[in-house]
């Protein structure tokens, strides 16, 4: 694997975070904090063109917006920033390794992102070989008490 892809890795969880941190930190609506962290990655590349090799100057950008999608989830269903950072790691090694898959069809980057955050909420159920965890009963609590409600 190249230094590029770490590097990539590492700004994709980081990407999820700051957009986490925007949305319930600073109190920033969860499209406003995403479009702050994919607007201001993309500023980066413009104003330094020659601080980063073309492959990073043409993915950096996209792996931002694209991993800025996790830290818009909900904090009733993600309280960890752990659980964020390795959900932006797994989006960005989707994305490596599907981004010629998703070609012409809109909503590549939130499906790799959704699937990326799937994959980490189920690594408890897979862990512990099937078994009902807490936290998938939590979600289930969650989903009831919007049934109830509506």
């Amino acid at each position: 694997m190249k230094i590029a892809h770490f590097i990539l890795i590492f700004v994709g969880s980081l990407s999820a975070i700051l957009t986490y941190l925007l949305q319930f930190k600073y109190k920033q609506s969860a499209v406003r904090a995403s479009a702050l962290v994919g607007v201001f990655s993309a500023l980066f590349v413009l104003l330094f063109p020659n601080v980063l090799t073309n492959y990073l100057s043409q993915n950096i950008p996209l792996v931002c917006f694209g991993a800025s999608f996790i830290g818009m989830v909900s904090s009733k269903l993600v309280k960890s920033y752990w659980i964020i950072s390795v959900s932006g790691a797994i989006f960005t090694i989707l994305y490596l390794n599907t981004s010629s898959f998703f070609a012409g069809f809109g909503g590549g980057l939130g499906s790799a992102a959704c699937i990326a955050l799937l994959v980490t909420l189920a690594i408890p159920i897979v862990v512990n070989k099937g078994n009902i965890t807490n936290g998938f009963l939590q979600l289930k609590r969650l989903i009831n008490k919007q049934k109830i409600k509506k």
